[in-house]
């Protein structure tokens, strides 16, 4: 028996037309007739009524077609899996990250995976974590980088680390001045804030910190781009909450200042699909177990 016996099985117990399924498959009535036929004779008993008039199926057919279904999706699931291995096999490895890990992460990682694997082709991709889900699902990206996780089944995730937000004022506003700022003066102060399509975790963390503190802020922009919310800021629009790592990029007419209460955290972490896991991966994570003391599993 061949996997093309069962998708010519399967054809005709969908279509329940000869005909129908022929075309389906691209093949003639006649050849795919004789596939039945020698189907039925190695499995032992009939699995379709033929008749003039219609196709049926069998009470044993029925049964051999829900087998036969689940073969097929396992035989597609062997070669997706295969294609996978064997893509990076070919020293082909795709990271999916958040601008984060350029700075955080990569400086880590990269000198690593050159040194052990000097042949391997990397392509980076600058996506959002909804994208990088998708990507790493399709089998697109390889490992992915993100702010907060998925919980689908097919991904192994670990958190990498937590960094704080931080104000970012314009150096010739009067708060500049200040030694420390309190979060009671956010309340009706202009504001630049992320953008929920661009970056949905860093929204998500201010739009609660402010809802959780009674602050009523006067949202001036939302911004696509953490590089925006800081030109912006330079260019006195208003205040803004940035993560940490976006500090050494601040110009000269930007300047972080302390807060008397804390501001929330944000975090980062690592994803790749179970099935995928291999030597460069590995690399990875240890690097990363090192580097960050995260406990990995």
């Amino acid at each position: 028996m061949e996997l093309r016996h069962l998708r010519y099985f399967v054809a005709v117990a969908e279509e329940l037309n000869f005909t129908k399924a022929a075309q389906k498959m691209c093949t003639v009535q006649p050849s795919l007739s004789q596939q039945i036929r020698d189907l039925e004779e190695e499995v032992g008993v009939q699995l379709l009524l033929r008749s003039n008039r219609k196709v049926e199926l069998t009470e044993e057919g029925k049964v051999f077609l829900k087998e036969a279904l689940l073969c097929l999706e396992h035989s597609e699931k062997a070669i997706h899996d295969a294609r996978q291995v064997s893509k990076l096999n070919h020293d082909h490895l795709n990271i999916g990250f958040v601008p984060v890990a350029e700075m955080k992460v990569f400086p880590y990682i990269m000198p690593n995976i050159r040194a052990h694997f000097p042949n391997l082709n990397i392509n980076f991709q600058s996506l959002t974590d909804a994208d990088q889900f998708k990507a790493l699902k399709k089998g697109e990206i390889d490992i992915a980088f993100t702010r907060y996780t998925d919980e689908t089944k097919e991904f192994e995730s670990f958190h990498i680390f937590q960094e704080p937000l931080a104000l970012i004022v314009p150096k010739s506003s009067p708060a500049a001045q200040l030694k420390q700022i309190s979060i009671k003066s956010f309340n009706q102060q202009d504001f630049i804030v992320s953008e929920e399509v661009a970056s949905p975790q860093l929204h998500k963390i201010i739009k609660d910190f402010f809802k959780q503190e009674k602050i009523t802020p006067n949202i001036v922009q939302y911004s696509n781009n953490i590089l925006l919310n800081v030109n912006l800021v330079g260019m006195g629009v208003g205040w803004s909450l940035v993560p940490l790592y976006v500090t050494p990029l601040l110009g000269d007419k930007v300047v972080v200042k302390s807060t008397v209460e804390s501001l929330p955290m944000i975090d980062l972490y690592v994803s790749y699909r179970k099935n995928q896991k291999n030597e460069t991966i590995d690399l990875i994570l240890k690097i990363l177990k090192e580097h960050f003391h995260i406990n990995l599993i």
